[in-house]
């Protein structure tokens, strides 16, 4: 691809309005080889060199070495760096040594997994072990092959979720792979943080206390994107020490890596064109000019917004070119798209996360990223799907009109500059750790013994599932499942902490079933009223069955989408870390959430024009997490006081600000985390801003945000500073999700709070 005339292109169209802010031009990566300590199995080796792999990239040479010393290994390097090698050589070495060997690959997506068994049998069948010997085995595996799969397979692709609720708990129909378990594979664990990252560090758990049954005991090896903290990640992930690789060897080609701010609406600077439009246009001239490229998207939403506006401007003849893709489509839908898009019939695809990770999607030559995903390493992840050889290759990041994006337009440095974040998560996060526990308890009675596996709080939550009837302790000293308790691992999201998903039923369709959705998110996307998008078409949600997780919709042309608000309160139940900054007392601890979602706001397609809202009736959902609450300096609010500024605006303004930045310095999205302020908070008497975890028990993000407040308050003052605006726009103090429509805010009140917050007075 001719970036360099594309770009002139794009710079040379009626509709360049100054858009790009910056282009970080990536040098080219020349390869740097290294060597193993032990000659592999000539039959593998061989095998390389009939595929001309004479020689292996120095962090493959260094995992397979770890591997051989019998360490745990994490590869912890740049996407397409050839990461899938360094466990597919360790596995193959393993299993032509011990034709009983077995391994178990663990993937975040079924895409993935289809992708990798591809990979796996291009590599070794049938030259080296049959094709049967390797299956993947998840929701999409017809019941007629399972049998099969348990008793031929060597290498069994699968992921956490099916790990969790259909192989652990029938544990004795896998004991063929159990006994012989030589080797399990994380891939992409860099996407297990968060409470994703939280139930799977159980799951896998679990999964050690098995094979401890059976009497083996696997290595793992775990790949991930470029983290801050990959030791601390997999040891934390697992549960066993690890060795880290993370110098990279492969060769990259360059690339040309655009940051593109939509143009300003009016001169006032309050507020810009919306970041979906801008996506549709460079969507759409990447697809005139016969350039293959993906768009990422951060909701399910917005890829199917972002695809119904480029069909319609391409046409039918390149609007038949491209597809939407994303989590909830059946699966005969995703395989379909897949194999179009693998085959290179598609010239594009407009995807949520779910096309993110390593799968090895062809000749893509652009990546349109749309708004910041919330973390540098996911960003690099999803710029990482075009070039995947030595060519050139163009990515594009779109900002979105938020304080944190717009940090990023106007600081390119921090981005390119900065180390990548830490991967959060908490495997002791009693309210995930306690239902895997009854699931445990189902696999095989628990003993005291277990606690060295799954941590400190082990007893405790023993305990409290013994008080609430759950376990029962024989005077073996084991504890067995209650007999009121049954198939305690189908109750359990694992991607989510609010267990079972919501149906959406198509009325003019027989009642058929469309699609799923989860739990934790369905007020906000399926409430009564509600436009819900699939493939393109839009759904009128006619009704929301809450006692039986059912929504209801029919088919709609009406041309608006729908955007919830909320409500929050939230009471402290317990400080359990306190410390003074620059005079500012701030606190972190243990505190009560009620959520509320109480109306929705329709949206017009194409113009974002709020044209009606209306109310809603849902009951609110009250969880228990972990937060971090400051108080504001007297002095700043005297100031405020003094100038005739409006004090609860600015504290409305700075929350807003403040919760909008904490993901640079947390690996987690904006939706992760809540905010409330108020001038007077019950529980402490005085003014606060509070940002809390927005799932059950915490992860660990506002214990972040804790550790390093100030830089949190210069950021958030930085860019509430640089906004062009007089008076706060979504880029600033704004926010989409405010439950009270964005009032009070003062921007000029926020900046002398956030002034004396970094000052102390």
């Amino acid at each position: 691809m001719y970036v360099d005339a594309f770009l002139h292109h794009l710079l040379t169209s009626p509709d360049y309005k100054q858009q790009i802010a910056h282009i970080q031009r990536i040098p080219p990566h020349e390869a740097a080889f290294g060597n193993l300590d032990k000659p592999l199995h000539p039959a593998l080796q061989a095998r390389l060199e009939s595929l001309g792999i004479s020689s292996l990239y120095a962090h493959q040479a260094g995992a397979i070495n770890a591997s051989q010393r019998g360490k745990n290994v994490m590869v912890a390097t740049a996407s397409a760096s050839g990461k899938t090698l360094c466990y597919n050589l360790a596995v193959l070495e393993a299993v032509l040594k011990d034709p009983n060997s077995r391994a178990l690959y663990l993937f975040p997506t079924k895409a993935l997994a289809q992708d990798q068994l591809r990979s796996l049998n291009e590599l070794a069948c049938p030259e080296l072990i049959s094709s049967v010997s390797c299956a993947t085995f998840d929701g999409d595996t017809p019941q007629s092959d399972r049998a099969e799969v348990k008793r031929k397979a060597k290498i069994v692709l699968t992921n956490p979720d099916m790990l969790h609720v259909g192989i652990l708990p029938n544990h004795k129909s896998w004991s063929r792979l159990f006994r012989s378990l030589k080797y399990v594979v994380i891939d992409e664990a860099h996407v297990y943080s968060g409470v994703f990252g939280s139930h799977v560090a159980n799951v896998l758990r679990r999964l050690s206390r098995l094979c401890v049954l059976y009497g083996s005991n696997p290595q793992f090896i775990c790949c991930s994107a470029t983290i801050a903290n990959p030791k601390e990640h997999a040891e934390k992930l697992v549960g066993f020490p690890f060795e880290v690789i993370t110098e990279d060897g492969s060769p990259h080609g360059g690339k040309s890596f655009v940051f593109w701010n939509p143009p300003l609406i009016d001169e006032s600077g309050k507020g810009r064109h919306s970041s979906n439009s801008e996506a549709t246009f460079l969507f759409t001239e990447l697809v005139r000019n016969g350039i293959r490229s993906l768009v990422f998207t951060r909701t399910r939403k917005l890829a199917e917004l972002i695809y119904i506006y480029t069909r319609e401007k391409l046409g039918t003849s390149l609007g038949q070119l491209i597809k939407p893709y994303r989590a909830g489509y059946l699966p005969e839908d995703r395989r379909q798209i897949e194999r179009e898009l693998f085959g290179g019939h598609l010239l594009g695809v407009v995807a949520t996360t779910a096309l993110e990770l390593g799968i090895d999607i062809g000749d893509l030559e652009a990546t349109v990223i749309v708004g910041y995903p919330g973390s540098i390493a996911s960003t690099w992840q999803q710029a990482g799907r075009s070039g995947r050889g030595v060519g050139e290759a163009l990515s594009f990041l779109i900002a979105q009109d938020n304080p944190l994006d717009q940090y990023f337009m106007h600081h390119p440095d921090y981005f390119f500059g900065k180390n990548f974040e830490n991967a959060l998560m908490n495997s002791e996060n009693l309210n995930i750790m306690k239902p895997h526990l009854l699931c445990a308890a189902w696999e095989q009675p628990l003993t005291d013994n277990d606690g060295a596996l799954f941590g400190a709080i082990f007893s405790r939550a023993l305990s409290e599932l013994e008080a609430d009837g759950k376990l029962i302790r024989r005077s073996s000293g084991r504890w067995y499942l209650s007999p009121r308790v049954s198939h305690p691992a189908q109750e359990i999201n694992i991607r989510s902490t609010s267990g079972k998903n919501y149906a959406v039923i198509d009325a003019s369709r027989g009642y058929e079933l469309m699609e799923t959705v989860e739990a934790s998110v369905a007020f906000f996307q399926i409430h009564p009223g509600a436009i819900y998008l699939h493939q393109g078409d839009s759904y009128l949600v006619k009704e929301l069955d809450i006692e039986n997780r059912v929504a209801i919709v029919i088919p709609t042309d009406i041309t608006y989408y729908t955007q919830t608000k909320e409500l929050t309160d939230i009471k402290i139940l317990k400080t359990e870390q306190e410390r003074q900054c620059s005079g500012v007392k701030v606190c972190f601890g243990e505190v009560d959430v009620t959520n509320t979602v109480v109306g929705f706001k329709k949206k017009m397609q194409f113009t974002e024009e709020v044209i009606g809202e209306e109310p809603l009736d849902l009951p609110p959902l009250r969880f228990i997490t972990r937060a971090l609450w400051f108080e504001l300096p007297e002095a700043a609010i005297e100031r405020v006081s003094e100038a005739g500024l409006d004090f609860a605006g600015g504290l409305h303004a700075a929350e807003h600000a403040a919760i909008a930045m904490l993901p640079l310095f947390a690996l987690c999205d904006r939706n992760d985390i809540g905010g409330v302020s108020t001038p007077f908070h019950a529980d402490t008497g005085k003014a606060q801003v509070f940002i809390y975890d927005a799932y059950p028990g915490g992860i660990g993000i506002t214990a972040k945000g804790f550790e390093m407040i100030e830089k949190l308050w210069s950021a958030t003052l930085q860019a509430v500073e640089e906004c062009p605006c007089q008076d706060g726009c979504p880029s600033c103090i704004q926010s989409p999700k405010c439950g009270n429509n964005n009032e009070p805010l003062d921007k000029q009140a926020a900046l002398v709070l956030l002034q004396g917050l970094l000052s102390g007075r």
